[in-house]
């Protein structure tokens, strides 16, 4: 970067004068914050460019110094201030402080992450090239949609090409089993109403969706900004859709955007412009100066956890920012998490409930169909091959769920024994196929990639097989069963490049598509109009998983594909194979009751400690070898067990995970778990401390999730 100048987006430090020092948040796995110093004040959450060891980085201001908290004559100057933005406002800021607070991470690891790539890049701002820096790029490149707010609630814009036309959106009327929810949620929304939290409690097809239109419109009405997120990338459009026809246009934020479209709208929404935003987890973190509601649209879905960098639960965060500002949360769901409904069952949020369906269809019939005795043909029953010809003659469409992508789950020799595994993980290659007939085996863990082998590697016997079934198998049967019937496959592999799953959905949605093949992106908040049948393979696979959540993952699972059914048909079923039809899992999945479930799994919770009756964190450790890491976590064992805290907690034994090694690099964990939040947190600050200090100079990295979701 040498002879490069700041662009004019930035403010150079001056020389001499009054020296003012500045404590500065840096996106670095280094506890606390760094003293710079300036020769002006400098507001807290204003992004500057400093000096680290060799690099040029963005940070924040985060407060000023009285005096460094180092030698003076070590304080390095800020080298430019980057004032293209006012600086973050103060509930935006508070918000990142709760964050790394409870998540216990360094400030700068929140702070930074949580922008737009481009507000935290030195390049922006630097060379020639960067024109004013990115904010001022965005302004001259506004693209489709960026300028502008949003229409008047009750008005609609339909986009054809890049003309906007009148369009007259349709409102549909209440049930009376809703207009009885809106008018409890409505209260909230109130202008002298006090700020709380909502369960909506509603089964699929029971019109949720019409409620938060109907809710954002009250609030935009007001002039104030509604937060509306949703947990995949791949519902967007389709919601996206449904807002823009009703309410007006949105700013729509999610990781598939490009650096210049997230940054657009992330301005939109700051800047008070878009009244609303809608997207995944990561549009928790943008400011919003006007915020009037936020609705967490399938709240029990894993996905609002991030599982790298800050490991925070989007909708947790999103509880803490309504209570923080006084504006109303809404959690949505046909399956709450069990630590909503339980919150919610004891009167922490309010309980609204939809228990039938919106258009008067009932909820489809839910057959489970024992294998152990079956004659299975590529894994299908004859009575789901009879129910999807039965669908094909009626002219309905089908969907059959398997949760795993692929062609097959493995590749084995039937002579010694031999399966494909991964060089590098302790985890099987699947036998992904391609266009034109050509084969790979894939790890889903370190993306490693290579050619089948045409003979065993163990004994050279050239008949080896495909074990087991993906969604690509799947798709070959049916296409061979059924030659006539239009087969259509969404999954990880089908819509990877850019508005491929948003076009797959148009197929469905249009008719394009007798049978849907697809895994869990298919089984959540889509309106399928035909949909007469859903077939369920390999379901018992989560069964028996290790994890104490996994019950009900699978049950929250199997009711949103169920649910996906007899929308607009009468007459629907949902086929479920199980080796285990007795498993209370699936008895009350085939009475549709939720709450049977939850009370059941509540209870045995409670009776062996665990979430939501007690409160956990997770420390994982990679190193080059698993004796490296269990080593380090024992060591740290010692360190927890040592401090006053440690001693009413429980802290286990080191162990392995389940796939030790990802990429040559092996992990273990130890779990650490209190009756109370807080005797948990007082624990960890001290901990983690010591942790930090026992790492040096090993060749270990180790990171801590609170509230872990997978054990």
């Amino acid at each position: 970067m040498a002879g490069e100048t700041p662009a004019d987006a930035a403010t150079p430090a001056g020389v001499g004068g009054q020296c003012i020092y500045l404590a500065v948040a840096l996106d670095v796995p280094l506890p606390g914050l760094f003293d710079y110093s300036h020769d002006v004040p400098v507001p807290p959450g204003t992004r500057v460019l400093v000096s680290f060891g060799s690099r040029r980085m963005v940070g924040m201001v985060w407060a000023r110094r009285e005096a460094p908290a180092i030698d003076a004559d070590r304080v390095k100057p800020i080298e430019a201030v980057l004032d293209d933005l006012p600086p973050m406002p103060d509930d935006w800021m508070r918000l990142a402080d709760f964050a790394a607070g409870y998540y216990h991470r360094p400030l700068g690891e929140v702070l930074l992450p949580i922008l737009p790539a481009s507000l935290r890049k030195p390049s922006a701002y630097l060379g020639p090239r960067a024109a004013g820096g990115p904010v001022r790029r965005a302004d001259r490149r506004p693209g489709r949609a960026a300028h502008g707010g949003l229409a008047h609630p009750g008005s609609a814009v339909a986009v054809e090409g890049d003309a906007a036309v009148d369009a007259v959106p349709v409102v549909p009327e209440l049930t009376d089993e809703q207009s009885a929810a809106w008018q409890a949620l409505r209260t909230m929304t109130a202008a002298d109403a006090a700020p709380g939290v909502a369960l909506l409690h509603g089964v699929t097809g029971s019109g949720k969706t019409e409620l938060y239109l109907r809710l954002a419109a009250d609030v935009l009405a007001t002039g104030r900004q509604v937060l509306l997120l949703v947990p995949e990338i791949n519902l967007t459009p389709q919601l996206e859709q449904i807002v823009h026809g009703r309410l007006g246009q949105a700013a729509v934020m999610h990781s598939k955007l490009s650096e210049g479209e997230r940054l657009r709208a992330w301005l939109r929404a700051a800047r008070g412009q878009a009244a609303i935003l809608l997207g995944t987890r990561l549009a928790l973190f943008v400011p919003l100066p006007r915020l009037g509601l936020i609705i967490v649209d399938e709240e029990h879905d894993t996905s609002y956890k991030q599982q790298e960098g800050l490991r925070y639960s989007a909708r947790d965060l999103a509880v803490w920012r309504g209570h923080d500002l006084g504006v109303p949360v809404v959690l949505g769901s046909a399956t709450p998490a069990l630590e909503t409904w339980r919150r919610a069952r004891r009167g922490d949020y309010r309980h609204v409930i939809l228990s039938q369906r919106a258009l008067a269809q009932p909820l489809p019939e839910v057959r489970l169909i024992d294998t152990r005795r079956a004659q299975l043909e590529q894994g299908f029953t004859p009575q789901l091959l009879d129910g999807l010809a039965a669908c094909l003659e009626r002219g309905e469409q089908s969907l059959v769920f398997l949760n795993r992508r692929g062609y097959a789950p493995v590749l084995r020799c039937a002579s010694c024994g031999w399966v494909s595994q991964c060089p590098r993980c302790t985890a099987y290659t699947v036998l992904h196929r391609h266009p034109g007939g050509r084969h790979t085996l894939q790890c889903h863990h370190c993306g490693d990639c290579t050619a089948p082998p045409r003979a065993c590697p163990d004994c050279g016997d050239q008949d080896i097989r495909p074990m087991g079934r993906g969604t690509q198998r799947i798709e070959e049967f049916l296409g061979e069963r059924f030659p006539g019937a239009r087969i259509l496959r969404i999954d990880a592999d089908a819509t990877r490049r850019k508005g491929s799953a948003e076009a797959l959905f148009s197929k469905v949605h249009a008719g394009e598509a007798d049978i849907l093949v697809g895994t869990q992106m298919v089984s959540k908040g889509h309106d399928y109009a035909r949909l007469g049948l859903v077939g369920v393979l390999d379901a018992d696979t989560m069964l028996f998983a290790q994890d104490f959540r996994a019950p009900e993952r699978l049950f929250a699972q199997l009711m949103q594909v169920a649910g996906r059914a007899g929308r607009r048909v009468g007459g629907a079923q949902v086929l479920v194979q199980t080796d285990y039809p007795e498993q209370p899992v699936y008895q009350a999945l085939r009475a549709h009751d939720y709450a049977r479930f939850a009370e059941a799994a509540l209870a045995e919770r409670e009776e062996l400690g665990l979430p939501p009756f007690s409160h956990q964190a997770l420390l994982t450790a990679q190193a080059r070898h698993l004796r490296e890491a269990l080593a380090f976590l024992a060591e740290a064992r010692s360190l927890a067990q040592a401090l006053p805290e440690g001693a009413a907690l429980r802290i286990y034994d080191a162990v392995p995970l389940r796939v030790v090694r990802v990429a040559n690099i092996e992990r273990a964990q130890l779990l650490v778990e209190a009756d109370g939040r807080g005797a948990l947190h007082r624990l960890l600050r001290p901990w983690l401390a010591e942790v930090h200090a026992l790492a040096q100079g090993r060749p270990v990295r180790w990171g801590i999730e609170i509230d872990p979701q997978e054990i």
